[in-house]
């Protein structure tokens, strides 16, 4: 069994960061190009307008790759609620627990900012319970059930994990 090299974390956007995203996006296998567009989209504005595009990025990196990021960004007209917009591991990466490292260092920069709570939604399709089942298991609970929103017989899940005051999680 081989030795991992040890895992950092930045939270600077470089410019090739959409081709990382898209990449770690696509890796799973789980989402359509047009989804994978949506995420590259956010790395673009982030590039473009740098903190004013509301969206904050982390990524994890192993050996100068990086292997997973996440995304969030206050909700607008939400006082104290982000949402996490997209939280990914390449695929020959998963199960090593860097997901979730990247959603535990997502919580305390929000709780930093005086978050309040961090708001999620996932598929109801199958192939997406490992995902709810994430969520499940880091103290997130299901706020909101939408069904056929995504399309007959694909739900909408809306997981939620409130802060007690600004700064603490419950």
């Amino acid at each position: 069994m081989s030795k991992q090299a040890p895992l950092s974390y930045r939270d600077n956007v470089l410019a090739d960061d959409a081709a990382t995203v898209r990449a770690i996006i696509a890796s799973s296998g789980y989402f359509h190009d047009h989804e994978i567009a949506v995420a590259v989209e956010l790395v673009e504005e982030r590039l473009q307008k740098g903190l004013k595009s509301g969206y904050y990025f982390i990524f994890a990196e192993q050996a100068g790759r990086a292997v997973g990021y996440c995304c969030y960004g206050p909700i607008a007209c939400a006082e104290g609620s982000f949402d996490l917009y997209w939280i990914a591991v390449d695929n020959d990466c998963r199960s090593r627990g860097i997901g979730k490292i990247l959603l535990q260092k997502s919580e305390e920069r929000i709780a930093a900012q005086g978050g309040r709570a961090v708001w999620v939604e996932t598929s109801g399709q199958e192939k997406y319970r490992p995902t709810r089942d994430f969520y499940l298991h880091n103290q997130y609970r299901v706020e909101a059930v939408l069904k056929d929103f995504y399309a007959p017989g694909d739900d909408k899940y809306v997981f939620v994990k409130r802060f007690s005051g600004h700064g603490r999680k419950d």
